[in-house]
């Protein structure tokens, strides 16, 4: 039988790190980009600990570099002969109230989490057709489903992702190809500290919004977060699974989310959220 290989992006820390090493663990090659390799001491330090040294390939991959992918797909193709998974994990989350987000830094958003994830998409599609069989594991979130406060710019961008996500499972599913969406709830990666980016007018006193952004920096700061490992194991099982489902929300916070959003009326769901936020407090 040969050797499955995985492809994924964004492996410096979180999600994409410990994906690595689960599917290194599981028997898989890990192909592990990063968009700078000078970021890629955790990782190093958890395939060591993992005993899994001779089963990662660290490799650079800036997902918003587009003539790039293709080259990078083709080196892997080159180098081990097929790509049976592809974990879409590179981005970021953009911060600041809608009204204080530059279109620039919109689109930057979308280039990452949406045009990086649909490029790379594009570009090993050939070689699973090809195949006859192959997994595409887009990470979402629940922003993905549902409209977080302050978040807009990252929520707009998983939605699309979402949407294009579930087309394109429509259109491959015949060829063997799986597209799944995995929409993790509030996990332990740093995406919300070390990965979050602040909108530029989001963050100056000027910013009609900037006492609310406080707020909801607070807000944001006492929610519970799980342990992101559970993520990693729900990705790897999708890899084993011949005919996976198309949706995973992972994390109970995500489950009772959505749940509320949808049973609830709107006008009561967001009296809810208003009530538990507090952004709009007048003391």
């Amino acid at each position: 039988m040969a050797e499955k290989i995985a492809l994924i992006t964004g492996c410096s820390t979180g999600f994409g790190l410990l994906t690595s090493v689960e599917l290194a663990k599981a028997g898989y090659r890990a192909v592990a980009t990063m968009r700078n390799l000078g970021g890629r001491t955790k990782l190093d330090h958890a395939v060591t600990a993992a005993g899994v040294e001779g089963m990662v390939d660290v490799r650079s991959l800036d997902v918003t570099r587009f003539p790039e992918i293709a080259s990078v797909v083709e080196a892997v193709v080159r180098d081990y002969g097929r790509i049976d998974v592809l974990v879409n994990n590179a981005g970021f989350a953009l911060a600041g109230f809608a009204e204080d987000i530059k279109l620039e830094e919109l689109r930057l958003q979308f280039e990452t989490n949406f045009f990086g994830a649909v490029a790379l998409t594009k570009a090993v599609l050939p070689i699973m057709r090809k195949q006859h069989s192959g997994h595409i594991i887009q990470i979402s979130s629940i922003a993905g489903l549902q409209g977080p406060i302050s978040v807009s710019s990252y929520s707009a961008s998983k939605h699309a992702l979402e949407g294009w996500s579930e087309s394109l499972r429509l259109e491959v599913n015949a060829l063997g190809i799986k597209v799944v969406l995995v929409e993790p709830g509030a996990f332990d990666t740093g995406v919300w500290i070390q990965g979050a980016r602040m909108g530029e007018e989001a963050k100056k006193i000027t910013s009609p919004n900037f006492q609310r952004s406080l707020r909801m920096r607070e807000v944001i700061k006492k929610i519970p977060k799980a342990d992101p490992i559970a993520v990693a194991r729900t990705i790897v099982a999708i890899a084993h699974d011949p005919n996976p489902r198309l949706r995973y929300l992972v994390g109970r916070d995500a489950k009772i989310q959505l749940l509320l959003k949808r049973i609830l009326p709107w006008k009561t769901y967001e009296k809810m959220i208003a009530n538990s936020v507090k952004i709009d407090k007048k003391s």
